[in-house]
């Protein structure tokens, strides 16, 4: 989520002494379309930027910078029931998206926990996960965030046409490779 962005819009309109509802009609919108950006849950796009920045009399360069620093630093959880295959992977998505938050999990309740609490851009599940299962996981996370890339882990590609019944944007076999995660990513 990109914070940053969000209080300074915040910032910027109550020292215009608009409320969300003015500044959404200055900028043809709906006021709830401001309370979105306010609360970091969406972004706004090239356009809104510059209509934003001439509303708000700021420099659109200074709000495009904001932005752009969220789309530098995406937040990429993996959840797997092994620790050695956890703690691997790890290093080579780090290799992969040295920009990236990337954080790991053995249990898929503190993924969703994480999820809850932060906006994740792709997510690499096991598919069998112990007593739980990352489809279902999946499905969880899709709630949370319908614009989580999901890429399911197995060590079985007899899981694939289970994997591709959900939501998921990619599927790949363990162990992971840096040129495996690469390819995936561009199809995302």
């Amino acid at each position: 989520m990109n914070f940053l962005f969000a209080k300074t819009l915040r910032r910027l309109r109550e020292e215009k002494g608009l409320s969300q509802k003015q500044l959404g009609e200055r900028m043809f919108v709906n006021h709830s379309t401001i309370a979105r950006w306010e609360n970091a849950s969406r972004l706004p796009d090239a356009a809104m930027i510059t209509r934003l920045a001439g509303c708000l009399g700021a420099d659109a360069n200074e709000l495009f910078q904001l932005v752009a620093q969220s789309e530098e630093s995406p937040n990429v959880i993996m959840v797997d029931d092994s620790k050695v295959i956890l703690s691997e992977s790890l290093a080579v998505l780090g290799e992969v998206m040295p920009d990236a938050t990337i954080t790991g999990f053995i249990w898929p309740l503190e993924a969703i926990e994480y999820a809850k609490a932060n906006r994740v851009q792709l997510a690499f599940l096991d598919i069998e996960l112990g007593r739980a299962s990352g489809l279902e996981l999946c499905h969880t996370l899709l709630e949370i965030n319908p614009r989580t890339n999901i890429v399911f882990l197995t060590a079985y590609a007899d899981y694939s046409l289970d994997a591709w019944r959900t939501e998921a944007s990619g599927f790949l076999l363990k162990p992971l490779t840096a040129d495996n995660i690469r390819g995936q990513l561009k199809k995302l």
